[in-house]
């Protein structure tokens, strides 16, 4: 069998993945010391790791995103007048999300670190959904809030974890690329949540005595647990511990992560305790720096569940504004996808972060300063490109910074993700209807979050330049990770 007749062969049973693994010593010995970046067998066994790992995410955040962010669409296809929603009940729905969705993010991604993320990952996802299609049996805004609140506790483990998931698997600048692929699920959610909120609130309205809206939600989220239950069968878990990788292919997973500075999640390194990863990590000030950077992004970033809103300021409503949001995420599409290649090609990160948010700084200003409605609407589409640019760029470089011992990096990226969500608390609040139709006070102050970026992401190249962190010692991560394969067979016993 040829190496791609083995790549795109459907996936094994558990008890077929290795029965004609033959894996010599020296080939395992020699491959730990001969080490080269970018060798054939190690592209062999990238493309073998993006065939599983990619589209496995990608399918279940675009579900996560359908689920969470489909509240902008029900209020503008007809929740809001059902419910007779307030501005201030409005963000008082999107608050309790992510109240929830902040307090557990780091309870979260300590559990990852020890269980099978195939299981867990598509297991949030199978609950989630079922939690997300209740919202279409509310009958006011408390119970709403009730059941955003729920799915957030749900939904604060799959953005971290799969952050952390990634880190576990790819070198530093691999991972930006990666993460974008993933992250333009967020873009194509978005678009296809307009597509498909203009084609259910139009045709479903009122099918079985539902409101159209009440259909979004039940749609979207059944949707969400009927894939849940197939992608754990397809997804890998952690190099070191993956049924579908050879014991020399585990090694050289282990080994290009080490060589890159980054600890192997289920390596032979074994764990640390889940309080001294806290200490570590909150002891850091790079986390703190990094948090201060990803609230400035997540802060910018509520103008999401707006769009509708801000589409109907400008003077599309009803279907065609609808219509009119799917623009914006394209070119949050193509702004991920751009940004984050060309940083993990060029190998500049915090120069792509400092390009996106400064050209953010003026599209958004041009949107203020004007009233022509195709000017603002023009400029939107680019800064809204700017903003989805930043967040995969920014939690990306965590891990490449804070790369050991694994539970920190766990933590890290958690604690990251969920202190830089908890500026979504306020920043719900930026866009009351009082403000419309410019929105003046809300532009601005997406504005200014970008501005700071840019000052605190130079701040930071600076410091780490000046204070770097450890290094791993990559030469002994290695043969440990030799005696763990050779421990449980899969390595032959080093020859006397």
């Amino acid at each position: 069998m040829s190496t791609q007749d083995h790549l795109d062969a459907p996936p094994k049973k558990v008890d077929e993945w290795h029965e004609n693994d033959e894996i010599l010593d020296q080939d395992a010995v020699a491959l730990a010391a001969t080490y080269t970046p970018g060798s054939d067998a190690e592209k062999a066994l990238v493309r073998k790791i993006d065939k599983r790992i990619i589209p496995c995410i990608w399918i279940l955040y675009t579900l996560s995103y359908l689920d969470r962010a489909n509240i902008g669409n029900a209020k503008t296809g007809g929740l809001e007048s059902h419910f007779k929603l307030t501005s201030s009940q409005y963000s008082i729905v999107l608050l309790v999300f992510f109240i929830s969705y902040v307090v557990f993010e780091v309870p979260s991604n300590l559990l990852i670190a020890r269980l099978r993320p195939s299981l867990y990952l598509s297991g949030l996802c199978i609950v989630w959904g079922g939690v997300a299609a209740c919202m279409g049996a509310t009958h006011n805004y408390q119970q709403l809030a009730g059941v955003r609140f729920t799915l957030g506790v749900l939904e604060a483990g799959f953005a971290p974890g799969v952050a952390f998931y990634l880190s576990s698997w790819y070198k530093r600048y691999e991972l930006a690329s990666r993460f974008s692929i993933y992250y333009t699920a967020t873009a194509v959610s978005g678009a296809f949540s307009g597509l498909l909120a203009g084609v259910i609130t139009q045709h479903l309205d009122g099918a079985r005595g539902i409101e159209g809206w009440r259909w979004l939600f039940i749609i979207e989220g059944v949707g969400s647990s009927f894939v849940g239950c197939f992608t754990w069968y397809f997804m890998p878990d952690w190099p070191s511990t993956t049924k579908f990788l050879s014991g020399e292919e585990r090694v050289l997973a282990a080994q290009r992560l080490a060589f890159d500075g980054l600890a192997n999640t289920g390596g032979a390194q074994g764990h640390i305790g889940h309080w001294q990863a806290i200490k570590m990590c909150v002891t850091d000030w790079r986390t703190w720096m990094f948090v201060f950077l990803y609230m400035l992004c997540t802060g910018a970033q509520t103008i999401q569940y707006f769009v509708p809103t801000l589409i109907g300021a400008i003077g599309w409503t009803g279907y065609t504004g609808q219509y009119h949001t799917i623009p914006l995420y394209a070119a949050a599409f193509v702004f991920i996808l751009t940004f984050c290649f060309t940083a993990d090609r060029l190998q500049r990160k915090p120069e792509a972060i400092l390009l996106a948010s400064s050209m953010g700084v003026v599209f958004f200003i041009i949107v203020v300063a004007t009233t022509k409605h195709m000017v603002q609407y023009v400029f939107l589409i680019l800064a809204f490109g700017c903003v989805y640019a930043l967040p995969p760029l920014i939690l990306t470089w965590v891990p490449n910074i804070i790369g050991h011992p694994a539970e920190k990096r766990a933590v890290s990226i958690a604690l990251v993700n969920a202190l830089g969500n908890s500026a979504s608390i306020y920043g719900v609040f930026l866009w009351p209807k009082t403000d419309a139709p410019r929105y003046i006070p809300g532009f601005s102050a997406t504005t200014v979050f970008m501005g700071l970026i840019t000052i605190g992401t130079i701040l930071m190249k600076f410091l780490l330049a000046k204070y770097p962190a450890e290094q791993l010692d990559s030469e002994k991560m290695v043969l440990d990770e030799i005696e763990k394969q050779r421990a449980q067979g899969r390595l032959p016993p080093a020859q006397a």
